[in-house]
C-alpha cells in the first residue's frame, strides 16, 4: 500500500490536530508577549538578579528503519543534559513500531507495553478514575504517531510520554522525529501541547472527556486510518 501518510484521510487527520495545536500556540505566544511587555514597563530595584534556568530538551533523532535491537531497559537517560537515572526505562527503536492491528484495542487506540506490563496498562486505561500508566507502554490512535512512556522523571513536563512521529511503509518504520516538549509532526503540530490539556488523572492522554481539543473525526474513520496501515498487509 506505500505510504500511508499520503492517503487524503491521513492527510486530513494530521491536519486537523496540527490546526489545534498551533491556535494553542498562537494564544500562549501572545499571552507571553503581553505579560513580557508588562514586565518591561515596571521598574526595577537596585541589587535585583536576573536568573536564568536552563531547560534540558532531548534532541529529535532523525530515524532510520534500524536493525538495532529493541530498547532495552538501561538505566541511562536519552534526555540531554538530565541528570536522572530511572529504575526503570525503555528506549525504543524503529523496529518495535510494527502493524497497528497487532497491539490491544482500548476503545479506539492501540495499546502496547515494550516491558510486560500490558496488564497494568490495560488496567489504566480501563479504569474510569484514570491512573499513570507503567514505563514502556507506548499508545497509538493512528500508525504515523506514537507515544512512549519513558523512565520516571526523564521529562516531567510531558509526564515522561516521549513522543514519535512515524514513517510507516509496507517494507517497515522510520522514525521521522521523536522527543519530550519539543515535538513537532509534519504539519507544525507540537504534540505536547495538544496532551497536556488532558487532566492529571489521564496522564496526558487523549480521549473524550478528558480535556483536550476535540477531533473532527468519527471512531469508524480513525478504525479506517488504522486500518490502512501499510505494515499489516
Amino acid at each position: 500500500m506505500g505510504d500511508m501518510t499520503r492517503t487524503p484521510l491521513v492527510l486530513a487527520f494530521a491536519l486537523a490536530l496540527a490546526s489545534g495545536c498551533n491556535e494553542a500556540q498562537s494564544a500562549t505566544a501572545t499571552e507571553t508577549a503581553g505579560n513580557t511587555a508588562e514586565t518591561s514597563l515596571s521598574g526595577s530595584s537596585s541589587g535585583s538578579t536576573s536568573g536564568s534556568t536552563s531547560g534540558s530538551t532531548s534532541g529529535s533523532t532523525s530515524g532510520s528503519t534500524s536493525s538495532s535491537t529493541s530498547g532495552s531497559t538501561s538505566s541511562e537517560s536519552t534526555s540531554a543534559g538530565s541528570a536522572t537515572v530511572p529504575d526503570e526505562d525503555y528506549d525504543a527503536v524503529a523496529d518495535d513500531f510494527v502493524c497497528i492491528l497487532d497491539w490491544t484495542q482500548v476503545r479506539n487506540f492501540r495499546i502496547h507495553n515494550f516491558l510486560g506490563h500490558l496488564d497494568d496498562a490495560i488496567a489504566v486505561a480501563e479504569s474510569v478514575d484514570g491512573g499513570d500508566y507503567p514505563v514502556g507502554t507506548v499508545i497509538q490512535l493512528v500508525p504515523s504517531e506514537a507515544m512512549v512512556k519513558r523512565g520516571a522523571g526523564l521529562s516531567p513536563e510531558s509526564g515522561d510520554w516521549e513522543f514519535f512521529e512515524l514513517k510507516p511503509t509496507a517494507s517497515g518504520t522510520e522514525i521521522g522525529v521523536r522527543g519530550f516538549a519539543e515535538v513537532v509532526n509534519q504539519f507544525g503540530g507540537n504534540c505536547l501541547d495538544c496532551h497536556a490539556k488532558a487532566e492529571p488523572q489521564w496522564d496526558f492522554i487523549c480521549e473524550k472527556g478528558h480535556g483536550c481539543d476535540p477531533l473532527p473525526f468519527t471512531d469508524e474513520q480513525i478504525a479506517q486510518i488504522q486500518m490502512s496501515d501499510p505494515r499489516c498487509d
